[in-house]
């Protein structure tokens, strides 16, 4: 047909010829959308929500092992899975506009780590998203769950209880330091952890026949302050409690305790690996770890309300024995033995 001339022909090739034109382009153009369309056929990548009081330089080993623990629940971080990482950097009225910002988002999952004031401000903003929270304190007295074997609702997580550690490492200090008979403890006083710190403190160094001095600080220049009161007051050793905010300041409190040659003992081995006398209390990286496996469980599909509250324990004994060396205190053989690690 379309060898044919004449002008009734010559139309019809001219009208095939446009419409097969018009063919072409539809059909580059239904091409070009095809990987469009497969993408958005494509499911999306969870979102799971990072929210830490604390900040990213200190707490690069607890995101490992936050990622190890997604990696147990068969998820890896820019793979099948992104995590958002917000840092209140050690400052807790940033925590609420943190959270805020991530439950906006309508993130997949939110791990709210670094004490108890980011569980509180994630529980207080949804009851929809899951939270997994890791807490330094029993959840169910603050309020974050209500009960530790059916939390209920949207919220569990991993309690270190790190609070109750106080008389244990009082003990310790006293085989160390014991003619130490005044006690300083550092205490961060806006944390939920400290409440219960000092009177468990007061009641453990009363059956040692000790006194404890309270110093209460969070900033930079609150601690400068209690050391200069611990000075004046001649406190034997210094027990730091269990708070994120004061383990994120362990470098300006182990320079302070070197310069005035205090003992200083903690509860968790961050401030011994930092030049700490002792450090004493659960494995705070394995707990992370544990909020990564419930996070990766609950992408699987299962209910935070149904996942028991897993109750840490793991503990540690850190000592560090150039400290030891330079405060001219012998720690004993059967002591090292027991220890963890013994940093030389």
């Amino acid at each position: 047909m379309l060898l044919q001339s004449g002008p009734g022909k010559r139309g019809d090739r001219v009208q095939f010829k446009q419409l097969g034109r018009r063919q072409f382009i539809a059909l580059i153009g239904g091409a070009a959308a095809w990987p469009r369309a497969a993408r958005a056929q494509q499911p999306a990548v969870p979102v799971i929500g990072w929210l830490s009081s604390r900040s990213p330089g200190e707490s690069a080993h607890l995101v490992t092992a936050f990622r190890r623990g997604l990696a147990e629940a068969g998820y890896a971080d820019g793979r099948n899975v992104v995590v958002e990482f917000r840092w209140a950097d050690g400052r807790n009225d940033r925590v609420a506009t943190l959270a805020a910002d991530l439950v906006g988002r309508r993130v997949a999952v939110l791990a709210a780590v670094g004490g108890n004031v980011t569980g509180l401000a994630a529980t207080a903003l949804t009851t929809t998203i899951p939270i997994v929270f890791a807490s330094g304190i029993d959840p169910v007295k603050v309020g974050l769950v209500a009960s530790l074997n059916r939390p209920g609702g949207n919220v569990t997580g991993v309690s270190f209880f790190s609070a109750e550690l106080t008389a244990k490492v009082l003990g310790l200090l006293n085989e160390l330091v014991p003619n130490a008979t005044v006690v300083a403890l550092l205490v961060n006083p806006n944390s939920p952890e400290s409440t219960s710190q000092p009177a468990d403190a007061h009641t453990a160094a009363h059956v040692l026949g000790k006194s404890v001095l309270v110093l209460n600080a969070s900033t930079a220049s609150e601690i400068d302050a209690a050391f200069a009161t611990l000075v004046r007051e001649r406190a034997g050793a210094l027990l730091v409690g269990g708070d994120p905010i004061l383990t994120s300041r362990r470098a300006q409190i182990v320079a302070l305790a070197t310069r005035h040659g205090v003992p200083l003992f903690a509860t968790n081995r961050d401030f011994a690996a930092a030049g700490a006398l002792m450090g004493y209390g659960n494995n705070i990286p394995d707990a992370y770890r544990k909020v990564g496996v419930y996070a990766g469980r609950i992408l699987r599909g299962e209910k935070p309300g149904d996942l028991p509250i897993d109750q840490a324990a793991k503990f540690e004994l850190v000592i560090n024995m150039n400290s030891a060396k330079a405060l001219g205190i012998a720690v004993p053989n059967s002591m090292q033995l027991l220890a963890d690690e013994v940093i030389e």
